[in-house]
């Protein structure tokens, strides 16, 4: 779609501002949602209790990513380039594990207070990393990018 859009200076400015704002509510969300899973891997918080937190943090997540997904193409990536092209792969990263992890939470909480098997650890230690990993990869290619 960004190569089919053009945005004056003014939109692009207004896009930009947007797109960070989208990043500091997706990314921000995601960051609260995963110091509650680690306060509770550190006995900190009960397993209820860390899935009641993350629950209604999910929509400012995908708001986040779809104000995110909308914005960017108005800031005129360059498709070509090897490190859009990583950032983009990153993005469907994001989404599909957000969906993975959507998934995951529901599964949790539908233990109610019994313990989560071996494996839905894995799986929710495996969907935290490669959150991490996702967004922050992105984030620092957008940063790059944005020195061009």
């Amino acid at each position: 779609m960004s190569l089919h859009l053009q945005a004056d200076p003014l939109l692009h400015k207004v896009a930009l501002f947007a797109h960070l704002a989208s990043l500091i509510l997706g990314f921000g969300a995601v960051l609260a949602i995963d110091y509650h899973g680690l306060l509770w891997l550190l006995g900190r918080r009960s397993l209820p209790d860390t899935l009641e937190h993350a629950a209604p943090l999910h929509v400012p997540v995908w708001l986040g990513v779809g104000g995110l997904l909308l914005t960017g193409m108005l800031l005129h990536p360059d498709p070509n380039a090897p490190l859009t092209q990583i950032k983009l792969v990153l993005v469907l990263v994001i989404a599909l594990n957000g969906v993975h992890a959507t998934a995951l939470h529901h599964r949790l909480t539908d233990l109610g207070h019994r313990g989560p098997t071996t494996w839905l650890l894995v799986r929710g230690g495996a969907s935290a990393v490669v959150s991490q990993t996702s967004w922050w990869g992105a984030v620092i290619i957008g940063f790059l990018n944005s020195r061009h």
